[in-house]
């Protein structure tokens, strides 16, 4: 990994208030061409470390901040008529950039939540029948509540398996907490960023990152793994192909960063959850009685042998 990248995974580490596992995570997501769901209580950093992410870039970004009257033409654009030239014209909306905060995207109905999906999947907009290219490279970067909250929308599975990982802060360490209250009153809000890698370094990493190679047992480990959960009782919904290439591109871009020449099954253990929980539909009955999407994992995980390790079953 290039200096730049170890900068930049520093400054998001500073950010995020000493979480290391958090700042990587973000860093994957990026290398990785995916899109991060980070979600926790209010008041615990999620919109810092974004725009930290953000400022760290060099890259255009915009925010939006949902609420419940915002209208999907808010997020994409509109056509209006201008009189003074006679002629249909469009206005960009937010989305058109190269990194989007969609802050508290939960907060907006499901009719405008769901106009980021031809975004996320094809980096392009579809209004009164055009097709808008998305500028490159395109990162959308959402933060909400926990559905529990006031004045929440559940998103919708569609929305979700758009989204590679889905972070949960959780209060910062002591010590970190410690060391900000201790600061002067300025200096505890989060101070901007420089600029630590360009876009076109970027690009190369991004590239890097995506040919470290993945041997065919891995490949049959993560399908293995897949299709365990597509046959789950508990589950409407397993992990789809969509799901399965995300999960490998984080791992190809987890290996990288950590400078590791391949991809292992250690790799595709460890973002599991982050990957894949969220992409999980539970049945109503399991739900009912109590069964979650890290349960349905963990037993498929510890049911799915590694390569070169026989089942117990057999």
């Amino acid at each position: 990994m290039s200096l730049a990248l170890h900068t930049l995974l520093e400054q998001l580490r500073t950010a995020a208030w000493g979480r290391q596992r958090t700042a990587e995570r973000l860093l994957v997501c990026v290398l990785a061409e995916g899109h991060v769901l980070v979600e926790d209580v209010p008041g615990v950093g999620k919109t810092t470390l974004v725009r930290a992410l953000a400022e760290s870039l060099g890259l255009e970004t915009r925010r939006i901040q949902f609420t419940p009257d915002l209208l999907p033409s808010d997020v994409t654009g509109y056509t209006y008529y201008e009189p003074q030239r006679r002629e249909l014209v469009f206005r960009r909306g937010p989305v058109f950039t190269n990194l989007l905060l969609a802050d508290e995207i939960n907060r907006t109905s499901p009719k405008t939540q769901s106009s980021l999906l031809e975004a996320m999947e094809e980096h392009q907009v579809t209004i009164d029948g055009e097709v808008r290219e998305l500028p490159q490279p395109f990162v959308v970067c959402a933060t909400e509540n926990p559905i529990e909250y006031e004045g929440t929308f559940p998103l919708p599975e569609s929305q979700l398996d758009r989204f590679l990982l889905r972070l949960r802060l959780g209060y910062p360490e002591r010590g970190a907490e410690t060391e900000v209250l201790m600061r002067p009153g300025k200096e505890q809000r989060a101070p901007r960023l420089a600029q630590v890698i360009t876009r076109e370094a970027l690009i190369e990493a991004t590239e890097a990152a995506q040919a470290v190679p993945v041997g065919e047992p891995v490949a049959q480990y993560a399908l293995a793994l897949a299709e365990r959960t597509r046959s789950h009782p508990s589950l409407i919904l397993g992990l789809s192909p969509r799901g399965t290439i995300a999960w490998v591109r984080a791992a190809r871009a987890l290996a990288f960063v950590r400078d590791e020449a391949y991809v292992t099954p250690d790799h595709l253990r460890e973002l599991a959850h982050e990957v894949i929980c969220h992409r999980l539909v539970l049945k109503p009955e399991s739900a009912l009685h109590g069964v979650s999407p890290r349960a349905v994992l963990d037993e498929a995980i510890a049911q799915t042998p590694l390569p070169g390790v026989r089942s117990a079953a057999r």
